[in-house]
């Protein structure tokens, strides 16, 4: 959806007059891949693939959700302490409004109609997309001041605690605080972060696998616990170790007959992992393609060899967009077992890569992917409704301050 007025006409013949509409933007990981949950540091990108939330306030305590993309609708009641998990799209929603409550936040009988222009399963974190764009508006309605660190760590509770998935920060954060023509290097321990450039004559291409194994989500859950393990036993000979983020190569090395192999290998990826997305901004900011292209090289290796949450899909992905003409670099991007891979390609370059890569693919696989050029695009917020519409007439606008 390229426009709110869709969105906003579908709105109004459901529940009426308009209040306001907001968007929150998915995400590409550039690198720093399964980071994140061990307190390291990752390099992603805001990207204008969006959820949109239009949004009204309720006389009543009920937050009512239609989803345009499903074509459901769900009501609950504001005041229930304790909603419990469907194992349905709605758990993202009712889950923020959950996280917000017990936060202390006092919310607002509100109607929300939402649409995702972000891909379900692509790895460009539809969820979080989702999470942030409605706790955002749940917020603003509610006439709440808005900090948009609190709201990110607020929308991965509702993920790790009521959906029930044990995601890090980044996506939430990147959603909140992406910034336009820009990458965002953060730490997600201190939640340091700043802002890397992003060279004008180089495209995000993002190409689809269109395929998403069903392993992936108790294998993510299985990788966090990995990684805790290696955490509890390095953490006997080096007691300053309170995750991988802590962990040196060489350190690592010296004790590595401490560990069983597979977890030793996951610690591996973390640790060199967090090395490459320095040195990769480090790249980005001085021109030095040839670092970027080796960096995404070693990454997407690691991901398949050490981490293991690769697959033939991807692998394939990344080799024939390796060979193309113009490509700067390519490594699969998201949580894995399927889903995207990013790529790094010249302007000029960008329309054949497309081509060749999407008829080799489906030559190899007898699948069509689908490819975004995606740019990098700003954190949530609202969007402006050109005075007359209905925003204007129903004279309940943005109601909060933000930061």
């Amino acid at each position: 959806m390229d426009e709110p007025h869709e969105l906003e006409a579908n709105f109004t013949a459901m529940f009426g007059p308009l209040a306001a509409v907001y968007r929150a933007p998915g995400r590409v990981n550039l690198i720093g891949e399964h980071t994140d949950y061990n307190q390291g540091f990752v390099l992603p990108a805001a990207i204008d693939l969006f959820c949109w939330a239009a949004a009204s306030r309720r006389d009543d305590d009920k937050l009512v959700v239609y989803s345009g993309n499903f074509g459901e609708s769900v009501a609950v009641d504001l005041g229930d302490q304790n909603p419990r998990r469907s194992g349905k799209w709605w758990d993202y929603p009712v889950g923020v409004a959950w996280a917000l409550r017990q936060s202390g936040y006092r919310l607002r009988g509100t109607n929300l109609y939402i649409r995702g222009d972000v891909p379900v399963g692509a790895g460009l974190s539809s969820s979080a997309a989702i999470e942030v764009c409605v706790g955002y508006a749940l917020l603003d309605l509610s006439a709440h001041a808005i900090d948009r660190t609190r709201l990110a760590l607020l929308c991965q509770r509702a993920e790790n605690e009521f959906v029930g998935a044990r995601c890090g920060i980044m996506d939430q954060f990147i959603s909140c605080h992406g910034q336009a023509g820009h990458a965002v290097l953060l730490d997600c321990r201190s939640l340091d972060y700043r802002s890397v450039p992003l060279p004008s004559q180089i495209q995000l291409v993002i190409c689809n696998t269109m395929v998403k194994h069903e392993l992936g989500a108790s294998e993510y859950n299985t990788r966090r616990a990995e990684c805790e393990e290696g955490v509890r036993q390095l953490a006997e000979v080096s007691p300053h170790i309170s995750s991988l983020r802590d962990v040196t190569l060489p350190e690592l090395e010296q004790h590595r007959d401490r560990l069983r192999e597979t977890i030793y290998k996951r610690c591996r990826h973390v640790v060199t992992e967090n090395d490459r997305v320095h040195r990769f901004a480090a790249a980005l900011r001085n021109g030095e393609t040839g670092a970027l292209s080796r960096l995404m090289a070693d990454s997407h290796r690691s991901l398949r060899d050490d981490y293991e949450v690769s697959c033939a899909e991807l692998d394939l992905m990344v080799d024939l967009a390796c060979r193309q003409q113009g490509v700067i670099g390519a490594r699969m991007t998201g949580a894995g077992f399927g889903g995207s891979t990013i790529n790094l390609v010249n302007a000029a370059d960008s329309a054949e890569f497309q081509r060749r890569v999407a008829a080799a693919y489906h030559a190899a696989t007898g699948l069509s992917p689908d490819m975004y050029v995606c740019k990098a695009a700003p954190g949530v917020g609202p969007v402006r409704l050109p005075a007359g519409d209905s925003a204007a007439r129903a004279g309940q606008g943005s109601a909060a301050r933000h930061d």
